[in-house]
């Protein structure tokens, strides 16, 4: 273990002795092709290069580099990197402005500051890849145990070996045998037993217990072990213990309680800056799409008779209908308001499939997001039909509408994007709406829209 802590300090380390090495490379730049700061005289070129590797400094270690850890996501290494460059960036500013109150710094620091933001996030991925390979070859991995049978450590498995970037590596299991690829070090019994010699058991440096809660007195003998011996210890509740719903823990005075489903939109603050967020890109948007605007009319109509847009009443926020616009796409007819598209859908006309494709049927949903109707991001609404339907069949279908629905989501980016022909497929999107709600943060939504960006370009199969 003591190896394992040393090479992730080493990465960690080294990450951010290359952020230093990115800001000084930006700042030389600047300082020989820049207009402004190559003007400067050598003094004062050497305080604003001073004042950046301050600033950098503290946001080193206000924001520490996460690049090492086994478990983050895309959205977090984004996160981190937009602190870093922004919070830098103002420091620097300050700190200028104390030395030199007249200095004009504003602009440079903020085309500095963008330069850093791109390079520092380009760096960040090829970093994380790094150390996915070097994990891959064997190196800076980390060992751990299952103690138990059920069937939640098999999914667990799953998640912690899929992807190479953890390092994780199961030395095998103690408990009944079974079929599975995992090596079984022996039964609950013979773990218990040799607990007072070391020498005879395989521990790791991770021990992950799955046993029922009736066995109250063998686990806590493993997690004090555990403490004795430097491993970290985890319970990981059996499955017929498990109530398959995410719970939020709670406190009434000094009584532990939980409540079903944790709302981070529920917070007036947080409601307020997706608002904004809201209100700020849908404007944007819109202002773009304007110039375009008659020509896709026209092109509506030359190719079918009938309105530019298509008006639905779709389910939304707290279960309420409301008007939804989008572009055309299909020939007016009478299954509009209950029948998906298809993969060949006769309906379809040229241009409106390719609309589709590209997604321009949905930029007039711009305009229900302006109106408050709809977010940029959140569960896609439903027609009608289906939230009746629907409903019936998924216990938890109406839980995706206590928040606004949203022009793109999160299960629409993770595979869940157009016709559900079997049941399974909308219980996956559901699952996904509910998790996007539970887990909802602007770093979120950011990755969302990249992702929808992204699928622009790689044409989604899903899209028709």
């Amino acid at each position: 273990m003591r190896n394992n802590n040393q090479t992730n300090s080493f990465i960690k380390w080294a990450v951010i002795l290359f952020d230093f090495v990115l800001l000084g490379c930006v700042l030389a730049l600047f300082a020989m092709f820049h207009p402004h700061m190559s003007a400067w005289q050598h003094d004062r070129v050497e305080v604003f290069v001073l004042t950046s590797a301050i600033g950098l400094v503290f946001c080193e270690f206000k924001f520490p580099t996460i690049i090492h850890e086994r478990l983050i996501s895309a959205g977090e290494i984004l996160k981190r990197v937009v602190m870093i460059t922004t919070t830098q960036a103002v420091l620097s500013y300050l700190l200028m402005k104390v030395i030199d109150l007249r200095l004009p710094v504003g602009y440079l620091l903020l085309e500095i500051g963008t330069c850093l933001f791109v390079l520092m996030l380009m760096a960040r991925f090829i970093e994380r890849s790094l150390v996915k390979r070097y994990r891959q070859l064997g190196r800076n991995t980390r060992t751990m145990v299952f103690v138990g049978s059920d069937p939640e450590l098999d999914h667990l498995y799953e998640k912690l070996i899929s992807d190479a970037t953890t390092g994780y590596r199961l030395l095998g299991y103690y408990g009944e045998p079974n079929d599975g690829e995992v090596k079984r070090l022996g039964s609950l019994q013979d773990l218990m037993a040799n607990l007072g010699k070391p020498g005879q058991l395989v521990m790791g440096e991770d021990l992950y217990v799955c046993l029922s809660r009736r066995e109250r007195e063998t686990v806590m003998k493993l997690s004090r072990y555990c403490d004795q011996h430097m491993i970290r210890f985890y319970y990981v509740p059996v499955s017929v213990e498990t109530l398959g719903i995410n719970l939020k823990r709670e406190l009434v005075d000094d009584i532990e309680v939980f409540s079903t489903y944790e709302m981070p939109l529920a917070n007036p603050v947080r409601k307020m800056i997706k608002r904004l967020f809201d209100v700020v890109l849908s404007l944007l948007f819109l202002l773009l799409l304007l110039p375009f605007f008659p020509i896709i009319a026209l092109l509506i109509k030359i190719q079918s008779p009938g309105p530019i847009f298509f008006k639905q009443l779709r389910t939304g926020l707290d279960g309420k209908d409301f008007v939804m616009y989008k572009f055309r796409s299909m020939h007016v007819n009478k299954d509009a308001d209950k029948v998906q598209a298809t993969k060949n859908d006769p309906r379809k006309y040229a241009f409106g499939s390719f609309m589709r494709k590209m997604n321009i049927d949905e930029m007039p949903q711009f305009w229900n997001v302006l109106r408050g109707e709809m977010s940029i991001v959140g569960p896609r609404p439903h027609m009608l039909a289906h939230t009746e339907m629907y409903s019936q069949l998924i216990d938890k279908y109406m839980v995706r509408h206590f928040v606004k629905p949203g022009v793109t989501g999160w299960a629409q980016v993770t595979g869940f994007r157009g016709e559900t022909q079997e049941l399974w497929q909308m219980e996956g999107r559901v699952k996904r709406d509910i998790w996007y709600m539970e887990n909802w943060s602007i770093w979120l939504d950011f990755r969302i829209m990249w992702l929808t960006a992204k699928s622009l370009l790689i044409h989604d199969a899903n899209a028709y």
